[in-house]
């Protein structure tokens, strides 16, 4: 891309954010006038409906011929609300009250269903050209980072995945001759069973003595309890549906939805069946973000530094990873077999 096409695709996206950036300033700008003092009420629907509606408008009429996702719209709308919320004064929020009730929650499903769509769409794509079975979470993450912002698009890889392997995905998941479990002689399908059962019993005991002091303290607690007991279910068993996997010259270390890492045949320095204790560091670390929690009988030391992917995308290098593995003879055999193609 020349100087001259770069020059022109920066002033397009300064006149597709500037323009409706530019009109939520001159709006705020008016809720700062004496106009505004001497027609509130009058002002306050009209802004709101200005930064709700038609300013998320201006800027899906701007994009119509660009190549960005018109689901970007939706983050307008959602900054639309959030502004109005600030500027506008509390007893003039009436309009904007009704908005969120009853608009905002079908926006937020809309664009959980368009994201379920596109996953859809790329997934079935996948499967014509693919021998392999596609992995849904990485589809996913990729399918998310295409239609929204990273940050958000990490938190809803992350929500819709634990809904999806805690009570969408049921199928027994087969394993293929390239895969190789790692939670059946671990013992930490057990211990994450026994960590909801544990919350169970805290948030009922909790529940009844929080009634005591405060109804609503105590809801908002079972909730998060409740929420937390969902979470651990869906990466429970993502850890069951999400083996680890070589495919050609690439290792794809899972541990569920928690961590994952790719690792290239050749960066690979040694392969040990190890279980002692070693020392963690910044270049030597466990792929199961349980730590001391759970043991680990493969080591895999590598030529170079890789990455190491954890929860809601928070990244880390190595050189060395620790991780655990049923059948570790087996792993290690068929690692050595490709290093000596």
């Amino acid at each position: 891309m020349n100087s001259k096409n770069i020059t022109t695709k920066i002033n397009d996206n300064v006149i597709l954010f500037g323009t409706p950036l530019l009109l939520i300033l001159f709006v705020v700008l008016i809720t700062q006038s004496k106009i505004f003092d001497t027609h509130t009420n009058t002002l306050s629907i009209g802004i709101t409906l200005d930064l709700l509606f038609t300013i998320p408008t201006i800027f899906f009429l701007l994009s119509k011929k660009k190549n960005i996702p018109k689901i970007t719209t939706a983050s307008f709308f959602v900054l639309g609300i959030i502004t109005s919320s600030y500027i506008i004064p509390k007893e003039h929020q009436s309009l904007l009250n009704l908005i969120k009730t009853w608009v905002f929650p079908f926006i937020e499903l809309g664009v959980v269903i368009f994201v379920y769509y596109k996953v859809r769409q790329t997934i079935k794509r996948f499967k014509i050209n693919a021998k392999n079975e596609v992995d849904f979470f990485s589809v996913l993450r990729a399918t998310c980072l295409q239609i929204l912002p990273k940050k958000i698009a990490i938190l809803l890889t992350m929500e819709l995945a634990i809904f999806y392997f805690g009570f969408i995905y049921w199928k027994k998941k087969a394993i293929a001759d390239n895969e190789f479990t790692y939670h059946k002689n671990s013992g930490t399908l057990s211990l994450l069973s026994a960590l909801i059962i544990i919350i169970g019993i805290e948030t009922y005991a909790l529940h009844f003595l929080l009634l005591k002091w405060n109804t609503s303290a105590a809801w908002i607690a079972s909730i998060i309890s409740i929420y937390s007991s969902i979470q651990i279910f869906g990466f429970l068993k993502s850890i069951i549906k999400r083996p680890f996997s070589i495919e050609g010259h690439k290792i794809h270390l899972r541990y569920g939805i928690l961590s994952e890492t790719t690792i290239d045949v050749n960066d690979i320095e040694s392969v040990e069946i190890i279980s002692k204790e070693i020392k963690f560091d910044t270049q030597t670390r466990k792929l199961s973000p349980l730590g001391a929690l759970e043991s680990h009988n493969i080591v895999i030391s590598l030529k170079k530094e890789n990455r190491l992917i954890g929860l809601y995308g928070m990244n880390k290098n190595y050189k060395t990873l620790a991780f655990f593995i049923d059948d570790p003879k087996n792993f290690k055999t068929t690692l050595e077999h490709l290093i000596k193609k």
